[in-house]
């Protein structure tokens, strides 16, 4: 009888597995660009002196480091808004100015009154089906009458948005238009606990039932010590984490297009650092969206005066960009959106 038993309960594991290995692949099989050379087209729109000159004005000592509530920041989001509007992009129904403001008494003591920027282009075929791109806007602010200009942390995830929207804008201009609404979001307060991000959760603009994925960058435009010799690559946090649809997504992407290597270390639930709670696609996560955090690990000018825009890599920062591009495009295109399983 236990032999019996034994045997039966044998033939169901391996029953299980194969079912699981079949649904593994065929999730992965089910996933095409079927519109690849259209991707190309918008993709390559993206460049490294589109993106240089969005970081050369973002990162510049006239913002004085950009900090949450202070007349730099405020600038800079006046930079991103202007953007936009000469994009002639939507602004929500709740905020026309593309501004939603975060009062000072939803902000740690001493800092004054902030802003998120939003923008929207809206979806052809399931226009109330939204992908966040976002990132943070903010950053230090001056030390012992030293600028921080945070280049890399969060300048050039800032210049990757405006990069990624205008491609996108061109698309929908030459009739390309995306068949889910894609949300820009550029959030405040991350230095000082995703105060942004968590104020935009807690009122969103666009219903959060209906947000199917968040894509977020922060700090994507330098080389760790560890990819020196390969600099063609990015650390993946969370992709997997909610959605394994989303993240063989992510991984499509990337073959089809940047063919980047996608570093999964800090993903670890075990690693010290733990990023992924550290930056805004967290407060997306606690919502039950899947997200990614698209991150190119620390370096020695990290919350330093020393993060400044000559140390950024620019073909790095392109390829990474292009690659949040693709995936945007597959999620915004796709028939379903990214399923909330995990295999």
């Amino acid at each position: 009888m236990r032999i019996l038993v034994a045997s039966l309960l044998l033939l169901v594991g391996t029953c299980s597995n194969k079912r699981h290995s079949e649904r593994v692949s065929d999730l992965k099989a089910s996933i095409e660009f079927n519109d690849k050379s259209s991707v190309e087209t918008y993709l390559n729109t993206i460049t490294e002196n589109d993106l240089e000159r969005h970081l050369v004005e973002i990162a510049s000592d006239k913002y004085g480091g950009r900090m949450t509530g202070e007349d730099g920041h405020n600038q800079i989001c006046d930079y991103i808004r202007s953007h936009y509007q000469n994009l002639e992009l939507e602004a929500p129904v709740a905020y026309q100015d593309y501004y939603q403001r975060i009062p000072a008494v939803f902000l740690p003591e001493n800092l004054k009154d902030s802003q998120n920027v939003i923008a929207f282009i809206e979806g052809s075929e399931f226009p109330e089906e939204y992908i966040i791109i976002s990132a943070h806007s903010d950053h230090l602010g001056i030390e012992y009458g030293e600028i921080f200009n945070g280049a890399d942390d969060n300048g050039s995830g800032t210049s990757a948005i405006l990069e990624i929207a205008e491609a996108f804008k061109l698309a929908e201009k030459n009739g390309v238009r995306p068949r889910r609404s894609i949300v820009f979001l550029h959030v405040t307060a991350e230095e000082h606990g995703l105060i942004g991000s968590r104020f935009y959760t807690e009122n969103p603009a666009f219903p959060l039932e209906f947000t199917v994925a968040n894509l977020n960058m922060d700090m994507i435009g330098r080389v760790d010590e560890k990819h020196l010799n390969n600099p063609d690559y990015v650390y993946l946090i969370g992709s997997d984490r909610i959605s394994t649809e989303l993240d063989y997504i992510v991984r499509k992407a990337n073959d089809e297009f940047a063919k980047l290597e996608l570093d999964y270390k800090y993903n670890d639930r075990n690693d010290s650092n733990r990023y992924y709670n550290r930056s805004d696609h967290y407060n997306f996560a606690l919502k039950n969206i899947p997200v990614i955090f698209f991150f190119n690990g620390e370096h020695s000018d990290y919350h330093k005066a020393s993060d400044t825009i000559d140390k950024i890599n620019f073909n790095v920062l392109k390829k990474r960009t292009q690659l949040i591009f693709a995936t945007a495009w597959y999620i915004a295109n796709s028939d379903n959106a990214p399923s909330k399983e995990i295999l």
